[in-house]
């Protein structure tokens, strides 16, 4: 037999593998050189039938591309005859084609044997196909081993089943032959291993290499690999760039591209585009962009639209679409619609469905209904239930079974429940843990924990050193920078507290400013200073007016000064009126003290 050819079709693609060494017989499809297929093919006609053994395995090629298989197989034949493996692994093809797929395993299999990566790769896929792995794998390593690209991502394809580690090396050589499935592989291979290197933190960022070849599929038109590229360029904040990934992606028909360009766009304002392709991407089944619909037709208030792809979102299999049906409902007040899709995405495992129906049975009354689903939802990792938890058990006294809740709702980052820790940690005594929880929670934007952090610093604050001339030197410390955040945040007894440092720093109108704050949001101790400020100041009728709103809200030495005030101006009725009150209010100074002033009144009534 004479030495067979170079050329061979790759399997199922209609593609050619060309010679390395005879250029003047490629197939014009491949390299456009030759303009005019159809005086080509009668060129090989020609030569065929003068007996060129190279035409007839050239004709037989074109005429198997274009679907002339009969045609096709007399010339495959007569050249598979003559020795041509290229011919060899075409009528393989062709046979294969026409079910023939045993018979043209045996053509492959002479191909190669004579040295034909396609008819290997062929040979491979056809054994796989049939369960005998062994045999596939020797005849894709053949293939892959002598350059053959789809050879190699057959055979990493194969490896990669069966979790052998080498699968990623094969991986790499088809990708760096610019098999583009293969390079996405690849991506996504080496974004898994940097995912378990990070102790399967999906927050992780991809690694560059694993970028790389996302780009490259990318640029060969792999839509996934686009929008895998879109989100690691949307996470770096490249957000131009990732928009026009995940454009390219979308418009190639990639549901989960149109999605989050949606998304890109409602954050840029875009939000009638957003809805224009969150429609497209709806209308292809996906069921987030379809959630997406919902909450933005829910917003504009139209509650029908917005049930409807709500819905459309939980047929497409996202059970989101149930939990945000049932916000629905329960924001129209349809209590019992809402408990019933609540139910729903909970029974689907959604662990925010789950807190929800909780809240909703609470409110109803049902506490011991209500109790399971906040374990569930707290068991799946729900932050919200364990701090709800936290309250359900401290409501009932069960302050040991509370803190436990509370302490795994703090170490996920819940700003309420690490202030809860906090103060049950200073109620134990362990000022440190208490400090360390109450930072936590000052630092998540709790006013109360801002607070409360500042009196802990501020009790272990040393005296003010004395100037040289005995003036105190005032320097600001941490306690009064988180009096101040908590202040700035509306919290009335920190604006009090602010208040009393500048005060005792000289600096009036700043003092002013913070018992004003906190006295006209309910303060009755800003009240007060309030008025023993503008009392020194020489305002003691606007002085009056503060310790008369201090007095009514409760407190015994705003109604002693306006007894005394009343007192002093002659007006012993009314100052026997508040003396009264100041004796009822106390606390115990107060109540001595207003004694003394009311019977001393009464003696100056009688007299």
């Amino acid at each position: 037999m004479d030495v067979m050819g170079d050329k061979g079709t790759l399997f199922e693609t209609g593609r050619f593998v060309q010679p390395s060494s005879r250029e003047d017989t490629e197939t014009p499809d491949e390299t456009g050189e030759i303009a005019d297929e159809a005086a080509e093919e009668l060129r090989q006609r020609l030569a065929a039938e003068a007996g060129d053994v190279e035409a007839m395995s050239v004709l037989g090629a074109m005429l198997l591309r274009r679907g002339d298989l009969d045609g096709a197989e007399s010339h495959l034949r007569a050249a598979t005859a003559a020795g041509d493996r290229a011919a060899a692994n075409n009528l393989g093809v062709l046979l294969h084609q026409r079910g023939y797929a045993d018979e043209a395993a045996g053509w492959w299999r002479i191909a190669a044997v004579a040295g034909s990566a396609a008819a290997a790769h062929a040979l491979g896929r056809h054994h796989r196909e049939r369960g005998d792995e062994p045999a596939a794998e020797y005849w894709l390593r053949q293939s892959a081993e002598q350059g053959h690209t789809l050879g190699a991502y057959a055979l990493a394809d194969l490896l990669e089943h069966r979790g052998d580690a080498a699968a990623e090396q094969w991986l790499r050589v088809a990708a760096e032959r610019g098999h583009r499935e293969a390079a996405y592989r690849l991506a996504r291979a080496l974004d898994r291993n940097a995912t378990r290197g990070a102790d399967g933190d999906n927050g992780v960022p991809a690694p560059a290499e694993a970028e790389q070849w996302y780009r490259q599929a990318a640029a060969r038109g792999h839509r996934r690999a686009a929008l895998h590229l879109g989100a690691i360029l949307e996470k770096r904040g490249e957000l131009k760039e990732a928009g026009r990934w995940y454009l390219t992606s979308a418009k190639d028909g990639e549901a989960r591209a149109a999605c989050a360009l949606g998304f890109l766009l409602r954050d840029a304002g875009d939000t009638e585009n957003a809805a224009v392709w969150w429609l497209r991407a709806a209308q292809d089944g996906d069921g987030n962009a379809a959630n997406a619909l919902g909450a933005l037709h829910a917003e504009r208030g139209e509650t029908q639209t917005a049930e409807r792809w709500y819905r459309a979102a939980m047929d497409a299999g996202d059970v989101n679409g149930a939990y945000n049906l049932g916000l629905l409902c329960a924001e129209q007040g349809r209590t019992q619609q809402a408990e019933q899709w609540y139910r729903r995405a909970a029974y689907a495992g959604h662990r925010e469905a789950a807190n929800a129906l909780a809240i909703l049975l609470l409110r109803g009354g049902d506490e011991s209904g209500a109790e399971p689903w906040f374990s569930k939802a707290a068991e799946a990792g729900s932050v919200d239930a364990a701090f709800n938890l936290g309250i359900l058990h401290a409501g009932r006294g069960e302050e040991q079974a509370a803190l436990r809740w509370y302490e795994q709702a703090a170490a996920a980052g819940h700003t309420e429940a690490a202030l809860q820790v906090g103060m049950a940690r200073l109620r134990d005594g362990d000022e440190q843990e208490a400090e360390r929880h109450l930072r936590c929670a000052a630092g998540g934007g709790s006013a109360e924990a801002a607070y409360r952090l500042a009196t802990v610093l501020d009790a272990r604050r040393p005296p003010e050193p004395a100037h040289e001339l005995g003036e105190p030197v005032h320097r600001r410390s941490e306690c009064e920078e988180w009096y101040e955040r908590a202040a700035s945040q509306g919290h009335r007894r920190a604006q009090v507290r602010v208040g009393m440092l500048a005060a005792a720093r000289g600096d009036v109108v700043e003092a002013a400013r913070w018992y004003r704050e906190a006295a006209e949001a309910g303060s009755r101790n800003g009240a007060f200073n309030l008025g023993l400020l503008l009392a020194r100041e020489g305002s003691e009728p606007e002085a009056a007016v503060w310790w008369t709103r201090a007095a009514d809200a409760g407190h015994g030495r705003a109604a002693l000064r306006l007894a005394l005030v009343y007192a002093r101006r002659g007006e012993l009725a009314e100052g026997q009126r508040w003396a009264d009150r100041a004796v009822s209010l106390g606390p115990a100074s107060v109540t001595e003290r207003a004694e003394r002033l009311r019977d001393a009144l009464r003696q100056e009534l009688s007299a």
